[in-house]
């Protein structure tokens, strides 16, 4: 946005419209002892170039570092159209559609965007947004609870396989409320949640089940068969998905006989950058029996009175609009930005462009497991195939190695310890459609180089 400062002449009129001699004179009310006396530690102003070179200093000594983290963020490739585009004003700085007849635009583009979803994902309906994949899940269970009439339990089978910054954000958010998150194991060999585990559970009062795919280690999970164990024991069902992966993978909408109840995850692959975490979108589907427990917006297509299609706001469940007793959620915004973002890339690739990155995906995480397990004492942990993400175990403390790694400019994963530690040493790696074999290489020597300075001397990672 362009600065345009005020002139002296501008200000002088300003003041004399409120009868005020000068600037200071707006805060004579506010006393000495409370008065700043000036940035003393501030250095002298600079000019735009001499700040511009500042920051591109600055940037550079920070480096641009290969990335290897996934954990529910992932580093893609964006076109240069995305950002052009929606960085233009009218989509930059459009706020809230509240009268929906003078903002065409933008309801169009969000009803653009839910018909996108709807088809990704095989729902009926999907929502206008929330603000992160975790929130959309904790309001996905506040959707489940209250559109599960016939359960009285408020009991939520969560898979301890599912991102751990989800599970936590969701029992912050639900417990308040009587929810109780109720943790199922992940099977050890495999990484998933074995349908067999909830044979416990069957005939019990049960209000849904969360099925991640993948999940929070990359593996793919028995989908159809949770789904159909839900569906028999009238247990709503809530799909957490990469939607990425839903360009290769079965979507939520045909898992099982059925389908899922509702489907929820975090939309930052799909053109929003890692911008150091933030910020990001969650999206919200669900089956058209459930769209009266949606929080958020919905828009819809009409007609008006000469036959011309427009666009409207048709639920808007929320404080803002209706009364607090009827609202299904307090979400007051939500991430639209991100959301225009996330249209203009998904309508550049299109459905063959979207399978295509996954496909790359895939096949780079397989290249970087291989040429990683190759190392003498790294090792798969979970045998079961897969999305762009696999935990190996190493041979050495992962916060050394990482440690290390990133002193090379290299970000070599997620350590699992604290979240995991029944893993031992195990790290999540990740490779997007960007990683170049020559930079798997790099981070394969490295670690080798690691790996054989700690067998020599059988003592700590050198630091650097």
């Amino acid at each position: 946005m362009p600065f345009i400062p005020h002139t002296e002449e501008e200000v002088r009129q300003m003041l004399e419209a409120i009868g005020a001699s000068s600037i200071e004179e707006l805060f004579d009310e506010i006393p000495d002892e409370l008065r700043f006396n000036g940035l003393k530690d501030v250095p002298d102003a600079m000019s735009e170039m001499e700040v511009a070179q500042l920051m591109q200093a600055r940037a550079q000594a920070d480096g641009q570092p290969l990335c290897f983290i996934g954990a529910g963020a992932y580093d893609h490739h964006i076109p240069a159209a995305v950002w052009e585009i929606a960085g233009r004003g009218e989509f930059y700085t459009a706020y809230t559609p509240y009268q929906a007849e003078a903002s065409q635009g933008t309801l169009q583009l969000l009803y653009e965007y839910q018909s996108m979803m709807t088809a990704l994902t095989a729902m009926d309906v999907s929502n206008a947004s929330l603000y992160d994949g975790a929130s959309a899940l904790a309001e996905a269970i506040l959707m489940a609870v209250r559109a599960n009439r016939k359960s009285k339990s408020k009991r939520v089978l969560v898979p301890r396989s599912l991102h751990p910054a989800y599970r936590r954000v969701a029992y912050n958010i639900v417990r308040n409320q009587d929810i109780e998150l109720v943790e199922l194991p992940f099977d050890m060999t495999g990484g998933h949640t074995d349908p067999a585990v909830l044979e416990q559970y069957a005939g019990e009062d049960i209000t849904a089940l969360v099925i991640p795919q993948p999940n929070f280690f990359g593996v793919l999970e028995e989908v159809d068969a949770l789904t159909d164990w839900a569906r028999a024991n009238k247990v709503m069902s809530i799909a957490v998905v990469n939607p990425l992966a839903l360009a290769l993978l079965q979507p939520p909408g045909e898992w099982g006989s059925e389908g899922v109840d509702i489907c929820c995850g975090e939309g930052q692959p799909l053109g929003a950058p890692l911008s150091s975490g933030g910020p990001y979108f969650g999206f919200l589907c669900c089956r058209q029996a459930h769209v009266r427990q949606m929080p958020g917006r919905i828009v819809g297509r009409t007609l008006d009175l000469d036959g011309k299609p427009g666009f409207t706001l048709t639920l808007q469940a929320r404080e803002q609009h209706i009364r607090r007793s009827k609202a299904t959620s307090n979400i007051c915004t939500n991430q639209g930005l991100m959301v225009t973002a996330a249209t203009i890339h998904m309508a550049l690739l299109g459905g063959e462009g979207l399978e295509r990155v996954a496909a790359g995906c895939n096949t780079n995480i397989g290249l970087l497991r291989d040429m990683l397990t190759g190392i003498e004492g790294v090792e798969p942990i979970f045998e079961r195939p897969v999305f762009h993400e696999q935990v190996v175990r190493l041979p050495l403390a992962v916060k050394d190695v990482l440690h290390t790694l990133s002193a090379h400019n290299i970000q070599g994963g997620f350590d699992l310890s604290d979240d995991y530690p029944e893993l031992g040493d195990a790290l999540l790696i990740c490779a997007t459609e960007k990683r170049t074999r020559d930079e798997m290489q790099v981070y394969q020597e490295k670690l080798e180089r690691l790996v054989q300075m700690q067998s020599k001397s059988c003592g700590a990672v050198p630091a650097g």
